[in-house]
Parts: C-alpha cells; sequence; structure tokens
C-alpha cells in the first residue's frame, strides 16, 4: 500500500537544513505503525510528503501502486481524494454541517449519489458508536466524539493509507485511549495500511511496530505486541 524509497528533503533558509535523509519505508494492507520522534525531526514533513503536499529533494513515494512523482496536481488531489484518509489532531469538523454532512463529505467530493453517501456515513458512526448522533452539530459534542466523528470521515471512502497526525493530541488520557482504541480497531478491521505521528510513546504501543525518524532516516521497528 505504501512504499517509500530513498526519500530526502531540505529546506533552504540562511543556510540549508536537511530535514529527512534516506527513508525508507514499506506498509502492506493492514499494517499499522507509529512514527516518533523529537520535534523537528520531520515528522509531518513525512507525511505532508507521503500526501503529495510536499515534493523530496530525492526519492520515490507510490501509495498503493501509484508513484507521486511527475502527479499533476490535479492527479494528486484525486489520489488523496480516492486513496488517503487524514485524521488530525484539531478535528477539522465543519461546524456548519451536521456529524452525518461532516462524514458524508468525503464521498460527496468523490462524486457518490446524496442518498448513498448519507447511508454509507451513517453506517461509519455506527461503526464508531455515534449512530445516535448523525443529526447533532459538532459544538454538541465532546472532544472525544469529534475525534471519533474525524475517524468516520478518514475512512468512510475505505482508503487505502491512513495518516494520523497527532490525534489523541487535544483529549483527555480516558477520551485518548478510546480513541487509540478505535482507530487501531477500523484500521485493521478495513485492511488500510496507517500511520500514527504522535510524541506520545503510550499512544504509540497502540501499534504494531514503533519507527524512530532521526538524523539518518526511519529506525528499525520495536515490536510493541
Amino acid at each position: 500500500m505504501l512504499r517509500i524509497r530513498n526519500l530526502s528533503k531540505s529546506y533552504q533558509g540562511a543556510r540549508v537544513r536537511a530535514v529527512l535523509r534516506n527513508v525508507e519505508l514499506d506498509l502492506a494492507a493492514g499494517d499499522y505503525v507509529s512514527i516518533m520522534g523529537e520535534s523537528g525531526s520531520g515528522k509531518s514533513t513525512l507525511l505532508n510528503l507521503i500526501a503529495g503536499l510536499d515534493v523530496p529533494d530525492e526519492g520515490e513515494i507510490a501509495v498503493d501502486g501509484v508513484a507521486l512523482g511527475g502527479l499533476s496536481d490535479d492527479a494528486l488531489t484525486r489520489l488523496r481524494r480516492e486513496r488517503m484518509g487524514f485524521v488530525f489532531q484539531a478535528f477539522h469538523v465543519l461546524p456548519y454541517l451536521s456529524v452525518v454532512q461532516n462524514v458524508a463529505l468525503p464521498l460527496n467530493l468523490l462524486g457518490a449519489q446524496a442518498h448513498t453517501a448519507t447511508r454509507r456515513a451513517r453506517a461509519m458512526l455506527d461503526a464508531v458508536g455515534l449512530g445516535e448522533r448523525v443529526s447533532s452539530a459538532p459544538r454538541e459534542l465532546s472532544g472525544g466524539e469529534l475525534q471519533r466523528v474525524a475517524i468516520a470521515r478518514a475512512l468512510v471512502h475505505e482508503p487505502a493509507l491512513v495518516l494520523a497526525d497527532e490525534p489523541t493530541g487535544n483529549l483527555d488520557p480516558d477520551s485518548a485511549d478510546q480513541v487509540l482504541a478505535l482507530l487501531r480497531e477500523q484500521i485493521k478491521g478495513r485492511r488500510s495500511a496507517g500511520i500514527l505521528v504522535t510524541h506520545s510513546r503510550h499512544a504509540a504501543q497502540s501499534t504494531d511496530h514503533v519507527l524512530v525518524l532521526g538524523p539518518e532516516g526511519l529506525g528499525r521497528p520495536d515490536s510493541t505486541r
């Protein structure tokens, strides 16, 4: 589902700063890994490169068999919509849409008929334990519930790859544990490949393997299960 080879990225400021060097990673369907590293180690840069939001200096990235290099902006947008799902620390749930409308949004963008998008969004909300909140406004939900909405939205179109960037950073410990368990359950159950970027060793232990991003690339995974 994800193949990365010899990935490097630098930024030009007062001096050239190498953020990523020789990163390599292979994820198959159902693989779920976490990436840890110090602030400034390049975790968010790596996610942006995988998502096609930034361009590497060197190296190759392929998502679900599609090489990102050389794709037009329109083709990259289609790839993100069709084959990737995103979960962020800040939820990014749209306040003017109901819960079910938020979750149906990726399907609407892909051209699904309205009744099909709504049906699938309702089923996804059932799967994350929010079947009774489909008509609620986001302001009526707790932080943990909002992150469940974000997970449902990220997975409703059955993406090949799920990218989660500090998804529990704004949650209390109990809500964080519930979200981590749910995210793992949904990624593994749907046979997506998943990457969790986190500063938390506790959060990282919800994944199959922990990778550490450092100056020389990704370190060997440590089995957590």
